[in-house]
């Protein structure tokens, strides 16, 4: 009789199985209920919507004030047409190193010569030849993004030595 009351407590009771699946129903309906639709606004899917207009560049040759601490510099001129491919790179033949004093450009940062350890290279380290993918050209528009950034100096933080 005795091992027959303990297989009995446990297999669990039909309620027991029940509830488990009622709650795991209400559990899935309400994480559906958080997900945001990523298919945009409601109507005909398949809609093509118009882009954006393309902004309009700033090619004044001024240098910006940089938005936040390590920002990539903004490039300020057009580089329309330039060719930035794994066989030439445009934007190295003014600004590498050999050429930006000819040029009048700024030198690419010393840092574009290093490996991920910091050993120094004679040319460019390949994992910095595609400038675009952190400088971009300055634009005529508005952020996406709100930016709320304060430098130092807007907080009342004085220079060392200063007091």
């Amino acid at each position: 009789m005795r091992s027959q009351d303990r297989t009995r407590r446990l297999i669990p009771s039909p309620r027991w199985i029940l509830a488990a699946i009622a709650a795991a129903v209400v559990a899935t309906g309400a994480m559906a209920q958080m997900v945001p639709s990523l298919s945009g606004p409601e109507g005909d899917k398949m809609q093509t919507l118009p882009a954006d207009p393309l902004p309009k560049w700033v090619v004044d040759d001024v240098r910006k004030m940089r938005a936040y601490p390590e920002q990539p510099p903004i490039i300020p001129h057009s580089i329309d047409g330039y060719q930035l491919s794994v066989n030439t790179n445009r934007c190295l033949s003014c600004h590498k190193r050999e050429f930006s004093q000819d040029a009048g450009a700024p030198m690419i940062s010393i840092t574009h010569y290093m490996t991920r350890e910091g050993q120094m290279l004679a040319d460019v380290s390949p994992r910095r030849y595609f400038c675009t993918a952190c400088h971009v050209p300055q634009a005529d528009h508005k952020p996406l993004v709100g930016n709320t950034f304060k430098d130092m100096s807007e907080l009342g933080v004085t220079k060392a030595g200063s007091e």
